[in-house]
């Protein structure tokens, strides 16, 4: 299997794609974005980084940061976390508060915003939330092997300004006790998460724990393997929002998408994956990303289904 050439054929497919989403306009930042741009890059088991297109160009993460605060949420209160957030797929908008409302303050899973707030909140424990965004960024830093990521304060000053309905979800919450610290504190920490920049190959060096049960590739434990399953298992049927079923049924890897075009995209024991393109389809998930993960699935017959 020839991942240069699969990578190659994908790329100039994505060139050409008629139908490449809408950016997320609602955050100023994001509005301006270059719809045009597509970014690949595969982190292999074996240790090699394939890349086409956009590949090194960073963007804002946004909600792929969910899976780093579960991960970090995870190490600090284990499985007492599932008493403040579910882990059961939305079937509605990441941003539904009717959902939150019929469920008492209790989130459906930890990858819709109302979820990563309450993993904000976990995170924030005996920390200011300047200390906390710092542990998120050296953490992500850690497990990429690279000390040069860092938030895009521009895109977190935007997501401040715009963020209505994620205050409204928060102040909901803590109206049920879901929220042990300030709403205003946690969404500042939430919304700094948000804007953590990455290129396609940083996001997917990033992913490689998950990838190898939960080993850092240079060395030592990350999470413990069934901690590292779990997430993935979150990420197969949560990390797509109420579209997560479609992208199972098309794609069969676990992923998790954000608002900035990205998804990280895990075949355990393989490969860890990342697309980019920051138009984005109904759901909210990157068009073309998706697309390019389905070319991927067929040309390398990787997926989490396969026999």
């Amino acid at each position: 299997m020839n991942l240069s050439n699969i990578i190659a054929a994908i790329v100039e497919e994505m060139r050409t794609a008629p139908d490449r989403g809408t950016v997320a306009s609602y955050i100023p930042s994001l509005a301006k974005i270059d719809p045009a741009q597509f970014g690949i890059a595969i982190a292999t088991a074996e240790g090699e980084t394939f890349t086409g297109g956009d590949a090194e160009a960073g963007f804002s993460i946004q909600s792929i940061s969910k899976v780093f605060l579960l991960t970090l949420a995870l190490g600090k209160v284990g499985d007492r976390l599932w008493g403040r957030v579910g882990r059961e797929p939305s079937g509605n908008a990441f941003n539904s508060i009717v959902q939150l409302e019929a469920e008492k303050g209790i989130p459906r899973n930890p990858f819709i915003n109302a979820g990563a707030i309450v993993l904000a909140d976990v995170n924030l424990a005996g920390y200011r939330p300047r200390e906390a965004i710092g542990e998120l960024v050296q953490f992500v830093r850690y497990v990429a092997s690279d000390e040069t990521i860092a938030i895009d304060e521009t895109v977190a000053r935007s997501e401040e300004q715009t963020g209505e309905r994620n205050r409204a979800l928060a102040h909901f919450m803590k109206s049920y006790g879901t929220l042990h610290h300030a709403p205003d504190l946690v969404l500042g920490s939430y919304f700094h998460a948000c804007a953590i920049e990455m290129s396609c190959r940083q996001l997917a060096r990033a992913g490689r724990f998950l990838m190898l049960g939960g080993l850092h590739p240079d060395g030592g434990r990350v999470v413990p393997a069934r901690r590292a399953r779990r997430i993935l298992s979150l990420m197969l049927t949560c990390g797509h929002y109420d579209a997560s079923g479609d992208f199972a049924f098309r794609v069969g890897m676990p992923g998790k998408s954000g608002v900035g075009g990205g998804i990280l995209a895990v075949v355990p024991g393989k490969a860890s994956i990342v697309v980019w393109s920051p138009g984005l389809n109904a759901s909210g998930n990157s068009q073309l990303g998706g697309l390019a993960l389905e070319r991927l699935a067929e040309a390398t017959g990787w997926s989490v289904f396969a026999g």
